[in-house]
C-alpha cells in the first residue's frame, strides 16, 4: 500500500464526513430549533439492513432490560416466494405535534419541550398504562420492575450539548438521522408525503414528525407478524372495577326512579337503606380494585390531575364523587331525612354517576384500538345496568314489596334485551367483516381471537345471556305474579349470578381481543405486555 493510499477505515470516515452522515459521529452539527421548529427523526428505509443495532444501543444507553424497547425494528415482506424481499422500519417515539399520550395521561406525566421532544416524567407516573393504549404506535412501554411507563426521549440530554442520540450513532447504515423541521410546513405539505410508511396508523391521529424515505417502487407489503395472533393482557382489576361500578349506577338509577315515583304519589315502595347498601357495596369494592391495575397504587389519588384532557382523570373524579355521594346518603337514609331533601341529593349523585360511566366508556373509545373505538362500547357499558336493576328487584322481593318488584324486573329485562342485541350485532360484525374496512388488519385478528382462541368463552357469553339476562328474569316475573315468592327469590338470585358471570366474561374478552394498530412486524420482545 502506498503512503498516500487510504485504509478502508480512513476511507469510510472521510466518506461520512463528506456526505454528512450522522452515524458513528459523537457530535451532531445541527442548529437548535427556533420558534415554530422542533427536532425529529429521519428514517431511510432504503438503507436499513434490519440489524437491530439501534435497539441494542438504545437499551444500553438508557439501561433498559431486553424486554423494554424504546426503539423497535418492524419487518414487512413483499413479493412471492422465492422472490421475497424484506423491508424494515426502525421506530421510536415520533415526538408528535399532537401527542395522544400527553392528552390522555391522567397525571400530566408527559411534557412537550420547546424543542418538540415529548418527554415522560417518570417521577409522577402511576403506571396506569393508559398512554400505552392511547398511542397508535405503541411507543410507551410499561416497565414492571419500576411500576411505571417509560419511552424514548431522543437522548435529549445529549442533544442539548450537541451530541448524537444513541440509535443514530449506532446505525451502521446511516438509516437514522436527527433533523430540525418547521412544524407548520410539515403539517401543510410534508406530513402526507413523507410522514407515512406501509401499515402505519393514520397520521391525522397524532401528527407524527418522523420523516420517511421509502422505496416507492416496492410492491404491496405484508407485516412479517401477520400470522401471529396474540391475546392481550387480561386486566382483571379493570374487568371487575368496570362491571361493579356499572352495576352500582344501574341500581341507583332504579332507586332514584322509585324515589321519584313515590314523591309523585304512586303506591310503590319507598327506597330504603337496604337498597342503598346493595348499591353501595359494588362501588365500594369496584373502585379500590382499579388501583391494583396501577404500577404504583400508592399514587392513585394523583389520577385526577388532568381533568382538562384525560377521560381517565374525569372517570376517576366522577366515580370517586359518586362513591362519596353514596356514603353521604347512608346516614341520610338511616336517620330518615326528609324525602324531598333526600331526592335532591340523589339526583345530584346520580348525575355524577352517569357521567362517570360515560367517561369510563370514553377511555376506551380511542383510535389506536379499532375494536374499542365505536359507540357500541358506550352502549354495552351502560347496558350492564340491568344487573343493578335486577338487584333492586331482588331486595324488593326480600322486603315483601312484590308490586314494586313486578315493575322493576320488566325494566331490567328490557335493558338486558338491548345488551343481547349488542352481543348479536358484534357477532354479525365480525362474521361479515368488510375487507375494505381501513382497520381490517387489526379487526380480523380480533375476529380470530373471538371465533377461534376464545370460542368457548364467546359461546358461554351467548348462553349465559339467554339464561341469566332473559329467561330467568322472565321466569321470576311469572313466579312473582303467581304468588310463589320463595321460588321467585331463588330464580332472581340465580339470574343475577349468571348475568354477572356473563358480563365478566364479556369484559374479559373486551380486553383480551383488543388488537392495537402499532408498528407492523413488531413481533420481537417488548412489543406487548402479556
Amino acid at each position: 500500500m502506498s503512503i498516500n493510499e487510504e485504509t478502508p477505515l480512513e476511507s469510510f470516515i472521510n466518506h461520512k464526513a463528506q456526505t454528512g452522515m450522522q452515524c458513528g459521529n459523537y457530535n451532531i452539527d445541527i442548529e437548535k430549533p427556533k420558534e415554530g421548529e422542533q427536532y425529529r427523526f429521519h428514517f431511510d428505509a432504503t438503507a436499513c439492513v434490519g440489524c437491530h443495532c439501534c435497539e441494542v444501543a438504545c437499551n444500553e444507553q438508557n439501561n433498559n432490560s431486553a424486554d423494554i424497547k424504546w426503539r423497535r425494528v418492524g419487518e414487512t415482506q413483499s413479493g412471492i416466494f422465492p422472490n421475497v424481499s424484506n423491508h424494515f422500519n426502525s421506530m421510536s417515539c415520533n415526538h408528535c405535534i399532537d401527542p395522544e399520550c400527553l392528552k390522555g395521561c391522567p397525571t400530566e406525566s408527559y411534557i412537550k419541550f420547546d424543542n418538540g421532544i415529548v418527554f415522560h416524567d417518570d417521577d409522577t407516573c402511576i403506571g396506569c398504562q393508559y398512554c400505552t393504549w392511547n398511542c397508535p404506535y405503541e411507543v410507551p412501554v410499561f416497565n414492571e420492575d419500576r411500576g411505571i411507563v417509560t419511552k424514548c426521549h431522543m437522548c435529549h440530554d445529549k442533544l442539548d450539548i450537541g451530541q448524537t442520540p444513541a440509535c443514530v450513532q449506532a446505525c451502521p447504515a446511516g438509516a437514522i438521522e436527527i433533523e430540525v423541521v418547521n412544524t407548520q410546513e410539515w403539517l401543510d405539505t410534508g406530513l402526507e408525503k413523507e410522514g407515512i410508511a406501509p401499515h402505519l396508523p393514520d397520521t391525522e391521529v397524532t401528527k407524527p414528525t418522523t420523516r420517511y424515505t421509502i422505496d416507492d417502487a416496492t410492491e404491496k407489503v405484508i407485516p412479517a407478524d401477520a400470522h401471529i395472533v396474540k391475546p392481550n393482557h387480561s386486566e382483571w382489576p379493570l374487568v371487575f372495577m368496570t362491571i361493579l361500578t356499572q352495576i352500582s349506577v344501574g341500581g341507583f338509577i332504579a332507586l332514584v326512579a322509585g324515589e321519584f315515583a313515590s314523591l309523585l304519589g304512586f303506591n310503590l315502595a319507598i327506597p330504603n337503606i337496604w337498597m342503598l347498601i346493595a348499591i353501595f357495596i359494588p362501588a365500594a369494592i369496584g373502585l379500590p380494585l382499579s388501583a391494583l391495575h396501577l404500577g404504583r397504587p400508592i399514587l392513585a389519588y394523583t389520577a385526577m390531575k388532568n381533568i382538562k384532557t384525560s377521560w381517565l382523570s374525569r372517570e376517576a373524579l366522577a366515580l370517586s364523587l359518586y362513591a362519596g355521594g353514596l356514603t353521604l346518603l347512608l346516614p341520610i337514609f338511616f336517620f330518615e331525612f326528609n324525602q324531598v331533601f333526600r331526592f335532591i341529593i340523589e339526583v345530584g349523585v346520580l348525575a355524577i354517576g352517569i357521567y362517570g360511566i360515560y367517561a369510563q366508556s370514553m377511555i376506551y373509545r380511542i383510535k389506536a384500538r379499532p375494536s374499542w373505538n365505536k359507540k357500541e362500547t358506550t352502549n354495552i357499558f351502560f347496558n350492564v345496568s340491568y344487573i343493578g336493576i335486577l338487584l333492586i328487584g331482588f331486595i324488593l322481593i326480600l322486603n315483601a314489596y312484590y308490586a314494586s318488584a313486578s315493575v322493576v324486573i320488566p325494566i331490567a329485562l328490557f335493558i338486558s334485551f338491548f345488551q343481547y342485541k349488542e352481543f348479536a350485532n358484534q357477532n354479525d360484525f365480525y362474521k361479515y367483516l368488510d375487507k375494505e374496512n381501513k382497520h381490517f388488519y387489526q379487526l380480523n385478528k380480533t375476529k380470530i381471537l373471538y371465533e377461534e382462541h376464545f370460542k368457548k368463552y364467546n359461546d358461554y357469553r351467548e348462553m349465559s345471556l339467554y339464561i341469566g339476562a332473559l329467561a330467568l328474569p322472565l321466569f321470576a316475573m311469572l313466579l312473582l305474579a303467581a304468588g310463589n315468592y320463595p321460588d321467585s327469590i331463588f330464580v332472581l338470585g340465580l339470574a343475577i349470578i349468571i348475568s354477572f358471570s356473563s358480563e365478566i366474561i364479556s369484559r374479559l374478552l373486551f380486553y383480551k381481543t383488543a388488537v392495537a394498530q402499532g408498528l407492523a412486524g413488531n413481533f420481537f420482545a417488548g412489543n406487548q405486555r402479556g
